[in-house]
């Protein structure tokens, strides 16, 4: 039955039902044939973008006033172009950080405590303090000020009071004069109340601000060239690792029967681009995108289509890893329990003789996982509702998939990443969990009155429910509210000094910035058609140079 806005009682929780039906796919071979117009001219792009790249580079290291500093960097992420200058920008930054500068002048002082934080400074929030009046408001001469302190104040941690303050202060007055606003700026107002800049996506923010870019009068015409170029080349890069995932994902189809399952391959690579977007990334792309289409299946095939007794038999045989084990599955599972062990060993050969080991952690994180898949089945037969969201989550975090895909981004990344970091990962880190807690309750917000309608064990919402006796909206809330401080976790584990190489954190902190948007307004995955002009956006539609 379906939850109503009344108290929920266990009787609600335990009579919830799942649904089973999953839209077909939105674009089946697409990508198999097809290519951006602009693929002819790929080698006169290359090479023109590595003469804009460095005349940029001219502009980055020329740069001297705090001001132009700041606004070129943050022009230069937004615009998908920081990652070709990362050393000349820690050294930009280092500069900005041990110089003096205006600290009466609101916008350079938020612009300067967003790009340090960003980058891992553990700079003060005391500076916003002068700008406060007796009764907490902020002191703003314009909407420019406003709009970079609502930026910065997202990179708060927790006890950092006067960040929490700017957040409601700052969101109150901008929307407010959001209807008096010229359209540009109106629409950077509006966009950033959605999302506030640290959380977006780092490559649908250069797909969506080149054309915004280019509307401005401040705008330089070589880094915007850049930006287009560089741009369209990664859309190239993009199209080919979709061809391949395509091909295997047919291969699936064939080699398997497994016609009910979701078909999200193109969403699967979509949302490692989101995570992963560089060029370098390419083999981490498409091996996540495998491991992510499996993870979806094993998850299908557990969670709704099989009895227990077939389900624990799935999991038995994983645990094993030998292809003898298939014997003992039903005839639907065995086909895919083989694609996948001969998935994975293939992957032996993509990584290379050097890092072909690596393959062993891929296996480890769906061991861990299909071991939470049981004690869900367990949870569920036994209809039981674990007593508070903590004793959930120990369970729940590692079975949303988060920590499994990101291991194996990790797997696919160059020499920088050791075995023994990769073994670090796989003793499931705070930073690994703050990201799957956060994952784990924005999926649950987002698909819970979906997913609970028959068959299903509670999610952290029903469990919210019980423990407090809340109604489905005010638990809601309380979880949303919960999901702003594991933000907060996450920026304190990544401001706190570290051994581990900063692709580490940067990488994880982008899987929540995927997963936020990929769950913002709904399950977007599940109901890939509200994603579908975004990713047609991202790869089938260059920017026009």
């Amino acid at each position: 039955m379906a939850l109503t806005p009344s108290v929920c009682s266990i009787n609600d929780v335990q009579g919830l039902q799942k649904d089973r039906t999953f839209h077909p796919s939105l674009w089946g071979d697409f990508f198999l044939t097809y290519q951006p117009p602009t693929a002819p001219k790929r080698a006169y792009m290359a090479e023109r973008a590595e003469l804009l790249k460095e005349e940029v580079r001219k502009m980055v290291k020329s740069a001297n006033e705090i001001q132009n500093i700041l606004d070129l960097i943050l022009t230069l992420q937004r615009l998908g172009l920081d990652n070709h200058y990362e050393n000349e920008i820690d050294e930009l930054l280092s500069f900005v950080h041990d110089s003096d500068y205006d600290d009466k002048d609101l916008n350079l002082v938020s612009l300067r405590f967003y790009l340090l934080r960003k980058h891992g400074y553990n700079v003060s929030s005391d500076v916003f303090k002068c700008f406060q009046d007796k009764e907490g408001n902020f002191v703003a001469k314009d909407t420019k000020s406003l709009l970079s302190l609502y930026n910065a104040a997202y990179l708060r941690i927790h006890g950092e009071q006067v960040l929490d303050e700017a957040i409601i202060f700052t969101r109150r007055q901008l929307e407010a004069v959001l209807d008096s606003l010229e359209s540009t700026l109106a629409d950077e107002v509006s966009l950033t109340l959605q999302t506030p800049l640290f959380r977006r996506v780092r490559i649908l923010e250069t797909r969506n601000y080149i054309p915004i870019y280019e509307k401005e009068a401040a705008r330089n015409e070589v880094i915007l060239e850049f930006a287009k170029l560089n741009f369209n080349l990664l859309q190239l890069i993009y199209c080919e690792e979709l061809k391949k995932v395509t091909l295997w994902w047919k291969q699936l189809n064939v080699e398997t029967n497994l016609s009910f399952i979701r078909d999200r391959i193109v969403e699967c690579h979509f949302w490692m681009t989101g995570a992963c977007f560089e060029p370098q990334y390419s083999l981490t792309r498409v091996l996540t995108t495998k491991m992510t289409a499996c993870i979806t299946i094993l998850d299908d095939i557990m969670d709704t289509y099989s009895t227990t007794e077939e389900a624990m038999l799935l999991a038995e045989a994983i645990y094993s890893w030998e292809e003898n084990a298939a014997e003992l599955l039903p005839e639907y599972m065995k086909d895919f329990y083989l694609y996948l062990l001969k998935t994975i060993d293939s992957c032996e050969d993509e990584l290379g003789a050097n890092r072909s080991f690596r393959t062993f952690y891929l296996k480890q994180v769906l061991k861990i996982l299909v071991r939470g898949y049981s004690q869900e089945i367990k949870w569920r037969d036994e209809h039981y509702v674990p007593e508070t969201i903590d004793e959930h989550l120990e369970v729940s975090r590692a079975t949303v998939g988060a920590f499994q895909v990101a291991c194996s981004s990790f797997v696919g990344i160059g020499d920088i990443i050791t075995k023994e970091i990769l073994d670090w990962l796989l003793s499931y880190p705070e930073l690994l969990k703050s990201m799957a807690k956060f994952v784990r309750l924005s999926n649950d917000i987002a698909s819970t009155k979906r997913e609970q309608t028959r068959g299903h064990h509670a999610s952290t919402v029903q469990c919210y429910m019980l423990q407090h006796g809340t109604t489905i909206h005010d638990a809601c809330e309380k979880i949303k509210d919960i999901t702003e401080d594991t933000w907060k976790d996450m920026m304190n584990l990544y401001l706190t000094p570290t051994e581990q190489p900063k692709v580490i954190m940067q990488t994880v902190l982008d899987f929540a910035r995927t997963a936020e948007f990929m769950y913002k307004k709904t399950d977007a995955f599940t109901f890939s058609h509200t994603v579908k002009d975004t990713i047609a956006l991202l790869f089938v539609e260059p920017t026009l140079v």
